[in-house]
C-alpha cells in the first residue's frame, strides 16, 4: 500500500535532542523517524524508522547507554539498539503519547504524557510499567496515574533531584509530586496581562543535586523556585534579560549554570544563579526552541524554529550547525528541482535561495540572492526571493525578488551562470523593474542547451503582459560579461492580467495563461496559435503533457475544474469537478500528480491525460493544505509491486504542506531495514584508531588501486552474495545473536548445494563430452531444432517451462565456445 512518511522539514524541536554517552554522536526526532548525527563530521548517520506517526521523545535507557527509547504518537514506545539502528523491543500503550520521560531509579519503567480519558485538551503524566517478557512486540497496558492537568508540551514538565519529584507547569500553576511521601503542592501566580508582564509559564527545569525549580514566563521572566516542600514556606527570586517569551531552560551537569534561550536566538549562560554574571552567544539564526547539556557537560545543543541545531562548548563558544531544510517565514518560490545535484531548491533564510539534499536530509548550500542586510522586526516590508526557474541542465538560474509597497513595489529580475571552476552560481545581469507590477511565472525554453542562442526565459506580470528574454553577446571588449540578457518580445491578450506560462516538451509552443482564457504561441514567430477557454473560474495552473501525451494541455481553475484540451483538435477533450491546488507534472514520464483540497483534507490524484479515468488515488493524504509539489528523478529505476504505481518507478513525489513539512510517498514497509553502507559507516567510526587498522586501511586502499590500474573485474560468488544467513552472521553484532548451537545447522544448511543445481551441473558435463561428430549435424536436424525452440506466448511470460533439446543444447555449446574477445577493444 502507498504509505505518507515525513522525509525532511519535520520539527526537530518536538522532542529534546540526546546526545550519547560519549559525546560522539546526537539524536533528534525528525517527523515519524529518529536521526543520528556524527558530531564530528556533521553527516547523518542513522535513519531508525519503525513508528507510524510524529516522534515526540527520546531519552537513552540509563541501565545500558548503547540503547535509546522513543515514544510517538502512534501509541508506542520502541526501545532502540542504536550502532545498529534495529529495535529492540516495541511496547503498544495504546494512547497517544506526547511526551517520554525516563529516570534510573525506575528499572522496569517509564513516564509519558498522554490525553486524559474524556476530556478535551487536558492530560495526564502516567507512569508506564514495561514488561520482561520475550518477544519484540509487547503490550504495555499497566498504567498509573502520576499527575493530572499537565501540559501537553514535554517542556513544561520535569524531574527533580535522582527523580525525588516531579515539577510540571501549566499556565500560572506549578505543581510539584513528592515520590516517596506521595504529596501533591500546587503553586499559583497572579495571571497579570500588561504590555510589560505575562506571568503564564513556559517551560521547566529542575536542578540536578539541589531542590530548586527554574520556570520561564512569557514575559521574558525567569523564576528560581526554593523550599517548595513546604506549600506556604515557599520562595523564588527573579532573573531577567529576555525580552520576550523564555522557551527553554536547562541546568548544567552539576547545576552550576543554567541556559535559557528564546526569541532573541541568543543562548544566556547564568553564572551561579545570579542576575549579575551571565554570558551571552547571539546571532544563531532563529529562535531557540530546544536545550540539550550532554552527560560529561562539555558540549550543549540548541534546536531553532528554523529546522537548525547548534553545537557549543562548554565555554559558550560555538562548535557546529547543522542545517537540514530551512523554515522560512512563507515559501514563495514553489518547489523547484536543481537538474545538476537533484536537489530542493525552495526560499531558506531571509533573501537566500537553500539547496536541500534529499539523500542526507542536510543543506548543500544557501546562495544570497537579495544580498541585504534582513532585519528582524515585525511590520516591516523587506524585499523577499519570489520565482526561481532553471534552465534543462542547470546553466542558467533565473531569480525574481520583490518588495511589497502600496503604491510602487519593487522588482529585481537577477540571471545568474553556473561558474564550473567555482562550482557556484555568478550574477550575470540584474534587471530592475522588469514588470511595472508582481511577476506571476517564470519558465525557460528546455533544451539541450548545446546552443545558448537557443536559451529563451519567459517571465509573466500582472502588469498584463509576458515578456521574452534572449541572450545578447557584448561588443564591448572591456565589459566583464561576454553574453547579457536583453527583452525580445512583449506579448498580451485581451489586456487581460497574465498569470502562468509554461513550455511544451519539445520547446515550441508556449502556454500562457490570461485570468479565464489559456493562449498557445509559437516559440519562434511569437504568433498566436489557439486559446483556450472553460468558464467559469480564473485559470489557477497550466502545464503540457510529456512524452506519448506531448499534445494534450491541462489546466485547473479556482472554481474546481480540471481540464485536458487537445492540442491537434483545439477542443477540450475531458473535464473534471476537482479542486486542485497542485498540478505537477512528472518529467520522466506521461504521468502527471493533481492534489486536490476537500472537506478539510488533501487527496492525491494521479493519472495521463490520454485517459480521463486516474492512475492513483491517494484520499486522506494529509489533514494539512499542500500548495507546492515536485516530481526528483531517483538515481536508478525502483521496483513497485503493482501496476497504478508504475509511476513512482522513476521518479518520486514529494509536497510541502503549510507547516513546511516535506512529505513523500512510499510503497516500502514500515520496518525497512537500513542500507548496508550508513550501517558500516556507524561501525567504522566507532571503532578506535590504532596502528594496525591505519596500516589494514593502507593495505586495503593500495590494494583497491591496484585492482583499478590492472582493469580487473572481481566477480564475488553468486552463491555467498545470495545467502541472507551468511549476511545476518557478518553483520548482526555478537551481543544480540542467538547460540551456536541454533546458528550451525542453518548456516551448514546456506552452504549446501541442492540436487536441481548438481543434476544441471551433470547433465552440463554430458554435453560437453560429445563427440565432434555430433556438432556437424545436417541442416535438416538444425532446421528441426530452430522449429522446436519456437514457443507460444504463455511460456514466454512464464506460464509455462521449457524443456531444452539436445540440438539446442548443441546450439548453445557452441556459442558458448566463441571467441568474442575482439569486442572488449570497443
Amino acid at each position: 500500500a502507498l504509505r505518507v512518511v515525513r522525509c525532511g522539514g519535520s520539527a526537530r524541536y518536538g522532542a529534546r535532542a540526546v546526545f550519547t554517552a560519549d559525546s560522539k554522536y546526537l539524536f533528534c526526532a525528525s517527523g515519524d523517524f529518529v536521526k543520528m548525527y556524527s558530531l564530528a563530521t556533521e553527516e547523518t548517520l542513522r535513519v531508525m524508522g519503525g513508528h507510524a506517526d510524529l516522534v515526540t521523545g527520546l531519552q537513552l535507557n540509563p541501565h545500558n547507554h548503547m540503547q535509546l527509547y522513543s515514544s510517538s504518537l502512534d501509541g508506542s514506545i520502541k526501545l532502540w539498539d542504536f550502532m545498529d539502528g534495529i529495535p529492540i523491543k516495541t511496547f503498544t500503550v495504546g494512547s497517544k503519547l506526547l511526551a517520554l520521560y525516563v529516570v534510573s531509579s525506575c528499572e522496569d519503567s517509564v513516564f509519558v504524557i498522554i490525553p486524559k480519558s474524556g476530556g478535551r485538551d487536558t492530560f495526564q503524566l502516567v507512569q508506564v510499567k514495561l514488561t520482561r517478557a520475550a518477544g519484540q512486540d509487547l503490550e504495555a497496558k499497566e498504567l498509573s496515574v502520576v499527575l493530572d492537568g499537565v501540559d501537553a508540551s514535554p517542556k513544561c514538565t520535569a524531574f527533580g533531584r535522582e527523580a525525588e519529584y516531579v515539577a510540571s507547569v501549566r499556565e500560572v500553576n506549578l505543581q510539584v509530586y513528592f515520590f516517596k511521601r506521595k504529596q501533591l503542592n500546587r503553586f499559583s501566580i497572579s495571571a497579570v496581562r500588561t504590555k510589560s508582564r505575562n506571568n503564564l509559564f513556559t517551560c521547566v527545569a529542575c536542578h540536578p543535586k539541589e531542590d530548586c525549580i527554574a520556570t520561564g514566563h512569557a514575559d521574558g521572566r525567569i523564576r528560581l523556585w526554593r523550599n517548595f516542600c513546604h506549600k506556604k514556606e515557599y520562595t523564588y527570586s527573579t532573573l531577567h534579560w529576555h525580552h520576550d517569551a523564555v522557551l527553554d531552560l536547562a541546568f548544567s551537569v552539576e547545576g552550576m549554570s543554567l541556559l535559557s534561550g528564546g526569541l532573541e536566538s541568543v543562548l544566556v549562560l547564568w553564572h551561579n544563579e545570579s542576575d549579575c554574571r551571565k554570558d551571552f552567544l547571539p546571532r544563531l539564526g532563529s529562535a531557540i526552541e530546544h536545550i540539550s547539556v550532554s552527560s560529561d557537560g562539555a558540549l550543549c545543543c540548541t534546536l531553532h524554529s528554523d529546522n537548525r541545531i547548534t553545537i557549543v562548548n562548554s565555554n559558550l563558544r560555538f562548535s557546529k550547525s547543522i542545517q537540514g531544510l530551512i523554515k522560512s517565514t512563507v515559501v514563495k518560490t514553489g518547489l523547484v528541482v536543481d537538474p545538476r545535484t537533484k536537489a530542493l531548491v525552495l526560499n531558506g533564510e531571509p533573501g537566500h535561495l537553500q539547496f536541500y539534499c534529499l539523500q542526507s536530509d542536510q543543506q548543500l548550500f544557501s546562495l544570497d540572492i537579495v544580498q541585504r542586510q534582513y532585519i528582524h522586526q515585525a511590520g516591516l516590508n523587506q524585499t523577499d526571493l519570489v520565482k526561481v526557474a532553471f534552465s534543462a541542465q542547470g546553466k542558467w538560474l533565473a531569480t525574481v525578488e520583490e518588495r511589497e509597497e502600496a503604491t510602487d513595489p519593487e522588482l529585481q529580475l537577477k540571471l545568474w551562470f553556473f561558474d564550473e571552476e567555482t562550482q557556484s552560481f555568478k550574477l550575470n545581469t540584474s534587471i530592475a523593474m522588469p514588470h511595472e507590477d508582481s511577476i506571476t511565472g517564470v519558465c525557460f525554453r528546455d533544451t539541450d542547451e548545446l546552443d545558448d542562442d537557443s536559451l529563451i526565459l519567459v517571465t509573466a506580470g500582472r502588469d498584463r503582459v509576458f515578456k521574452v528574454w534572449v541572450m545578447e553577446e557584448d561588443t564591448d571588449p572591456e565589459a566583464r560579461q561576454k553574453v547579457s540578457w536583453s527583452c525580445d518580445f512583449v506579448g498580451s491578450y485581451h489586456n487581460y492580467q497574465a498569470t502562468n506560462c509554461c513550455f511544451s516538451e519539445d520547446g515550441s509552443l508556449l502556454a500562457v495563461s490570461f485570468e479565464e482564457t489559456v493562449t498557445v504561441w509559437d516559440s519562434v514567430t511569437w504568433d498566436l496559435k489557439c486559446t483556450f477557454c472553460h468558464p467559469p473560474g480564473k485559470i489557477r495552473n497550466i502545464c503540457f503533457g510529456r512524452l506519448t501525451c506531448a499534445k494534450f494541455l491541462i489546466g485547473t481553475t479556482d472554481y474546481g475544474f480540471l481540464c485536458c484540451w487537445n492540442l491537434l483538435s483545439c477542443a477540450l477533450e475531458w473535464s473534471a469537478h476537482l479542486n486542485v491546488l497542485v498540478l505537477q507534472p512528472d518529467p520522466l514520464s506521461e504521468y502527471i500528480a493533481a492534489v486536490s483540497w476537500l472537506s478539510q483534507e488533501s487527496s492525491l490524484f494521479v493519472f495521463k491525460p490520454n485517459e480521463p479515468r486516474p492512475t492513483c488515488i491517494q484520499r486522506n493524504l494529509c489533514k494539512e493544505k499542500i500548495h507546492l509539489a515536485a516530481f526528483v528523478p531517483r538515481d536508478k529505476p525502483e521496483a513497485v509491486g503493482s501496476e497504478k504505481y508504475l509511476w513512482l518507478r522513476r521518479s518520486q513525489l514529494f509536497f510541502l504542506t503549510e507547516g513546511q513539512e516535506l512529505m513523500t510517498l512510499s510503497t516500502k514497509p514500515l520496518d525497512e531495514r537500513l542500507t548496508p553502507s550508513s550501517k558500516q559507516l556507524a561501525v567504522e567510526e566507532s571503532l578506535p584508531v590504532t596502528p594496525f587498522s591505519l596500516l589494514l586501511g593502507k593495505h586495503r586502499h593500495q590494494q583497491s588501486q591496484e585492482d583499478v590500474e590492472l582493469g580487473m573485474l572481481i566477480v564475488p560468488n553468486e552463491h555467498e552474495q545470495s545467502s541472507p544467513v551468511v549476511k545476518e552472521l557478518l553483520h548482526t553484532p555478537a551481543h544480540v545473536l542467538p547460540s551456536a548451537s541454533f546458528l550451525c545447522p542453518i548456516f551448514i544448511n546456506s552452504l549446501l548445494i541442492s540436487k536441481q543445481n548438481q543434476r544441471a551441473e551433470e547433465v552440463a558435463d554430458v554435453v560437453e563430452m560429445e563427440s565432434e561428430k555430433s556438432e556437424d549435424d545436417s541442416d535438416e536436424e538444425r532446421d528441426t531444432a530452430e522449429m522446436e525452440q519456437d514457443t507460444s506466448p504463455v511460456e514466454l511470460w512464464g506460464g509455462a517451462t521449457c524443456k531444452l533439446s539436445k540440438s539446442q543444447e548443441r546450439e548453445l555449446r557452441k556459442i558458448r565456445k566463441t571467441d568474442y574477445s575482439w569486442v572488449s577493444a570497443f
